[in-house]
């Protein structure tokens, strides 16, 4: 039996500018932060040499359960990884989606920030999320995130909802 999602995790090449960003842009709260250069972790990863930094973060004012984070993000000091092909066309490629009560200003300061967007915000025109709107963009380390903005009915009934 499932009891739900513990976290999702990205590997990252620099865990102090991918906490910046995802704490300073996006708006997560760090949780936890700590070096792993264990016997464990070495068996979890299969490299028998590893060395990680992890930071744990979490969206704020979300019900924690089992997990107090919902996000990891590892560096691998050792060993070094490159990234492969970055397309989202591609098996085993995966984003994150992140809802937002206003697309397009966040839109707007990412973009003036640098932020590198796929589109600027798209009206959702079919499917459960129609009447909302949604765009692609990239952390550092061109890791695809979503934002969405949901409708107004996918809302309705949420505390502070419309």
């Amino acid at each position: 039996m499932s009891h739900g999602v513990w976290h999702f995790s990205f590997t990252v090449s620099d865990l102090d500018a991918s906490v910046a960003f995802y704490t300073g842009q996006l708006d997560f709260e760090l949780i936890h932060r700590q070096e792993q250069a264990n016997e464990y972790t070495r068996r979890l990863v299969g490299y028998p040499d590893a060395h990680l930094r992890v930071a744990q973060l979490a969206v704020p004012g979300q019900p924690r359960g089992l997990s107090s984070h919902d996000l990891e993000l590892v560096e691998y000091v050792t060993p070094r990884g490159s990234r492969g092909d970055a397309q989202i066309c591609n098996p085993g490629a995966a984003h994150l989606a992140i809802a937002v009560d206003d697309i397009h200003a966040r839109f707007e300061r990412l973009t003036a920030a640098g932020v590198r967007f796929y589109s600027p915000p798209n009206v959702i025109t079919a499917g459960v999320n129609e009447g909302g709107f949604t765009c692609y963009f990239e952390d550092p380390d061109r890791i695809v995130l979503e934002m969405v903005q949901p409708p107004a009915h996918r809302l309705a009934g949420r505390a502070g909802g419309a």
